[in-house]
């Protein structure tokens, strides 16, 4: 089954930001095109981002800037993620904080208060904000007892001059110095793409994933059964995909080509035996 086919039976997409929407404040090629196609053919859609630094609000508007319209309802984010699962683990917890606005006010909006004394949990995502005090004041905390949540395992992402250090990344230095691992809740986690799959109202068997990270969006995609597309407009590179032990579905150059059908390269499925 070719791109075309496989996209005409889907009824959802599930799509990442970060180098596959845009890289930066730069608009990647192609976006406005693949979200008319979108429309146009009348799929749900949700931009699931792993990046936690943002409210839903600010990413909306922030692609407004970029000239797009996008409702609210067609954001979902790490920072949501987390917040819904501390909130499920532990009732009006508290925390300690090293990220950005979308995930503490995710945090609030789910009953947890700030606490940089006795946390029941330290909780870190991306932030440009984050210093050698904040790291030292989270150390002591996860030392003491406060249990260590990353709100996605991210160590890069793409920025408007390269690769910039993400939660992965940040987060390391209070896993090396407490001897504890950190758990995290955005992509791949399945409890992530489960809330991804119920917001966009559609069975994995009729979603389709889109990303450019093999070990976060491609491998949540293989592991929770959606079919998977990597475009090469981010982190992944053609020739990094052979370090993997699994293959995406589909190879696409960007966005732009998933209107067309244009593929770089595929994984031949026998019919029966794959997803949807």
């Amino acid at each position: 089954m070719d791109l075309s086919e496989l996209l005409a039976k889907k009824q959802g997409i599930i799509c990442d930001m970060d180098g596959v929407i845009y890289h930066g404040n730069r608009l990647l090629p192609g976006v406005r095109e693949f979200l008319e196609w979108i429309r146009k053919t009348d799929k749900s859609f949700l931009f699931l981002t792993n990046s936690s630094e943002r409210t839903p609000r600010e990413l909306r508007e922030k692609l407004a800037r970029l000239g797009l319209d996008v409702g609210l309802e067609h954001f979902y984010t790490s920072a949501l993620a987390t917040a819904a699962f501390l909130s499920s683990q532990h009732p009006g917890g508290t925390a300690y904080v090293i990220g950005g606005n979308g995930l503490i006010n995710a945090l609030y909006e789910a009953g947890f208060a700030m606490n940089d004394v006795n946390p029941d949990y330290v909780v870190v995502g991306e932030t440009l904000s984050y210093t050698y005090d904040t790291i030292t004041q989270a150390i002591n905390l996860v030392e003491k007892g406060a249990r260590l949540i990353g709100t996605n395992p991210d160590l890069t992402g793409p920025g408007e001059r390269g690769i910039v250090p993400a939660t992965g990344a940040i987060i390391s230095p209070i896993e090396l110095a407490t001897g504890r691992r950190a758990y995290f809740v955005g992509k791949p986690n399945p409890l992530m793409m489960r809330q991804g799959l119920k917001r966009l109202g559609c069975r994995r068997e009729d979603a389709i994933i889109v990303g450019d990270r093999m070990d976060t969006d491609i491998v949540a995609g293989i592991e929770s059964e959606i079919d998977t597309i990597l475009v090469l407009t981010g982190v992944t590179s053609l020739e990094e995909i052979s370090r993997f032990p699994y293959r995406p579905r589909f190879v696409l150059g960007g966005v732009a080509d998933m209107p067309t059908g244009q593929i770089i390269d595929q994984i031949p499925v026998a019919e029966g035996s794959g997803t949807a």
